[in-house]
């Protein structure tokens, strides 16, 4: 656990990560070896179409997880984490439709993440027309350009923003290859109790986390003013739904920002690079 700029404590949660039991090149028992030893609090093993229990492996708290791919590759896909569920989701297939997933996960306590939607090529009008995700992946480390391409879906989620769709934002790994370029790396800073699913669930569906690949964040609203404080960095921006203005502060260990949203933006959000180019990433805050 960590305490965070204002004195909260937070756990560091990895929650999309892939062993042997599908496609990951480690074993359950070693990967969380390996996350324990980079401080995480909790992980959640997500293997394809294997549904991981509750458990506890190398002294790590292990949530409950698995990750369903449907569609047609190269035509429209989705694939979609499913993380904290009380039980098993059953009944599902490669055919089944993105809704009746997120609905039959619902139905068993879990949340249904929308992971990677830059790399899996989700248009906004594809993700629009599914009700009830619960957050979308901001970045996706396995999605990097040392194993793929599009590993930040920033522009994916600024569209759906437009349109009024706000979810809370992962930073997640999708870990296969434990190469060094995909584990470890993203990952959120929740105020929850790492060992209780319902905890967790609570905290992102309440937003009360950052996502990061080290820096501290914090987006905070006082009137028409937003603030960004974090650890020390070397950019701040604020992000929205208007193509320029003013909004990108950058300096030598800079560790806050205000801005002040034009008439037409309709939501913030806000990232920081720190010095070695690690990101994090706050959530959205709606603008009425």
């Amino acid at each position: 656990m960590y305490k965070d700029l204002f004195g909260k404590t937070r756990a560091k949660l990895g929650l999309h990560i892939h062993t042997t039991i599908s496609d990951g090149s480690k074993s359950p028992e070693e990967a969380a070896r390996r996350y324990k030893e980079a401080g995480f609090d909790a992980i959640a093993i997500t293997d394809h179409w294997k549904y991981g229990e509750k458990q506890v492996l190398e002294g790590l708290s292990v949530l409950p997880g698995i990750e369903y791919d449907i569609g047609i590759p190269g035509e429209k896909i989705f694939h979609i984490v499913c993380i904290c569920a009380e039980s098993e989701p059953t009944g599902l297939t490669k055919q089944t439709s993105a809704q009746d997933m997120v609905n039959t996960i619902h139905k068993c306590g879990g949340l249904a993440v929308l992971a990677h939607p830059a790399w899996s090529l989700n248009t906004p009008a594809d993700i629009l027309a599914v009700d009830g995700f619960d957050a979308t992946e901001i970045y996706n480390s396995v999605s990097n350009e040392g194993n793929s391409f599009r590993p930040d879906s920033s522009i994916l989620i600024d569209m759906i923003g437009y349109e009024g769709r706000f979810y809370p934002l992962l930073a997640t790994d999708d870990v296969h290859h434990y190469d060094g370029k995909d584990d470890c790396i993203s990952y959120i800073m929740a105020e929850c109790d790492p060992t209780d699913p319902d905890s967790v669930k609570d905290a992102i569906v309440n937003k009360r986390f950052y996502a990061t690949q080290g820096p501290e964040i914090h987006l905070t609203q006082n009137g028409n003013t937003f603030r960004i404080d974090c650890s020390p960095v070397c950019k701040i921006a604020f992000a929205s739904n208007q193509p320029w203005c003013r909004r990108v502060f950058k300096g030598d260990g800079i560790t806050s920002a205000e801005y002040t949203p034009l008439p037409t933006e309709k939501f913030i959000r806000a990232f920081v690079v720190d010095k070695d180019g690690k990101y994090a990433w706050s959530n959205i805050i709606p603008l009425k």
